[in-house]
């Protein structure tokens, strides 16, 4: 297709110079000293071209001769460049594939042709990702001084650099070196890195999730689970993985409590949607009863317990063996929640087992005998709860004067594992 086009402007050339050139018959005389030369005015034409021509052509020569020194320097530099980004995207490459001697020695030539490259040679961002690099190497390499002084060094070189590159590369090794603080369980140093950021990187989600393992590092569960509601907020887990994040960091807390009062502190910062979960409510109780309140466990357990008829079955059991250890000392307004658990899910055996036990408690010793029996048999229960329930029909047999009957549930109990 390009030839045929070539040959229709061939011929159209032809036809318009035919045109205008072909019935000229005027002449060009040109005069020099006694020479006199008559030249038709298309030849006189095609001369004036060909010279301008020749002319430009030998002007462009003469000028490439003489800029091919700035040429070649400009191609020496060119090469410095290309083998500089060639050597940083190697070091790179060498990172992500965990040989980090030559990823480090790599970063180090960057660097080397970076000084010999005058247009890189102001470029931060490149020497701080070349730095970077070589850090990240020696840090898994263990080097810790080499690595510390790469770090120094890249951020006395953007320390008071304005413009965007140098804010990004600051806050790039501020975020790297506190990653490295806390795998080295340095939590002290890796909060302190993380409060240097800017208020707007600080809210970044590496930012939270670094403060997050910081506050587990120095078990602090009450930091880290406003941390982690901030990264599910912004999505910085699945759903799942969120709920179960904040459940066990609320529980962490729960447990750290050493007495009533500090108890109820958690509890009073705990989030509405925690308070609300089954497995926390749960533990709050039973840590409550250890600490001698079991009436204070109770009291977080009524919500749980007026609502457990639309609970999960993995929640309704965890409220049941809850309830069954703040059994001691229950009241008679705990009856109508137990007796409406029992008519919608009667057939659980952890709400048989604490409705056994607010009974027996109750002294309701006809109630109680019956599902004390199926408690004890309930081989999915916790062998603690099946021993309480063959200890309760033993007292329940003294009772009666029936030692036989008692001292056999006692051994039923000791037998227990």
């Amino acid at each position: 297709m390009r030839s045929v086009i070539w040959l229709v402007l061939l011929f159209t050339a032809a036809v318009v110079a035919a045109t205008a050139l072909g019935r000229n018959d005027a002449l060009v005389a040109v005069f020099y000293g006694e020479w006199r030369v008559d030249l038709s005015l298309n030849l006189f034409l095609l001369a004036l071209l060909a010279g301008i021509f020749i002319v430009f052509t030998g002007m462009q020569a003469m000028q490439s001769l003489l800029s091919l020194p700035t040429r070649a320097r400009e191609w020496r530099e060119q090469k410095r460049e290309r083998g500089a980004g060639e050597a940083l995207r190697e070091a790179l490459a060498e990172l992500f594939a965990a040989r980090y001697a030559r990823a480090q020695r790599a970063a180090q030539r960057a660097l080397e042709l970076q000084s010999s490259c005058e247009a890189l040679r102001g470029d931060v961002q490149f020497t701080v990702l070349a730095q970077m690099i070589a850090a990240s190497g020696l840090h898994r390499l263990q080097d810790r001084r080499a690595r510390d002084e790469r770090v120094q060094a890249a951020l006395a070189l953007v320390r008071g650099k304005a413009g965007a590159g140098a804010g990004t590369a600051f806050d790039g090794l501020q975020l790297l070196s506190a990653e490295w603080a806390l795998e080295e369980r340095d939590a002290e140093r890796g909060l302190a890195l993380l409060a240097e950021l800017p208020p707007g990187v600080a809210r970044r989600t590496q930012a939270l999730r670094l403060k997050l393992q910081a506050a587990r590092v120095q078990r602090r569960p009450l930091d880290a689970l406003q941390t982690a509601r901030l990264l599910a907020k912004h999505q910085g887990f699945s759903a799942p993985a969120a709920q179960s994040l904040l459940r066990s960091l609320a529980m962490e807390a729960i447990d750290q409590a050493y007495d009533i009062e500090q108890l109820r502190g958690v509890w009073a910062q705990l989030d509405a949607q925690d308070r609300r979960d089954a497995f926390v409510v749960s533990r709050a109780a039973r840590r409550a009863n250890a600490l001698g309140h079991a009436a204070q466990g109770r009291l977080w357990l009524e919500p749980a317990w007026d609502a457990i008829a639309a609970a999960g079955p993995d929640d309704r059991e965890e409220l049941a063996l809850a309830l069954i250890d703040c059994a001691p000392g229950i009241g008679n307004d705990w009856l109508p929640r137990i007796e409406a658990a029992l008519s919608a899910h009667g057939h659980e055996p952890a709400l048989v087992a604490a409705a056994a036990m607010a009974f027996a408690d109750r002294q309701l010793w006809g109630k109680a005998r019956r599902m004390l029996e199926q408690t004890a048999s309930a081989a999915g229960l916790p062998a603690p709860v099946r021993r309480q329930a063959l200890r309760c029909l033993a007292a329940i047999a003294r009772e009666e004067n029936r030692e036989d009957l008692a001292a056999t549930y006692d051994q039923r109990a000791a037998a227990i594992d």
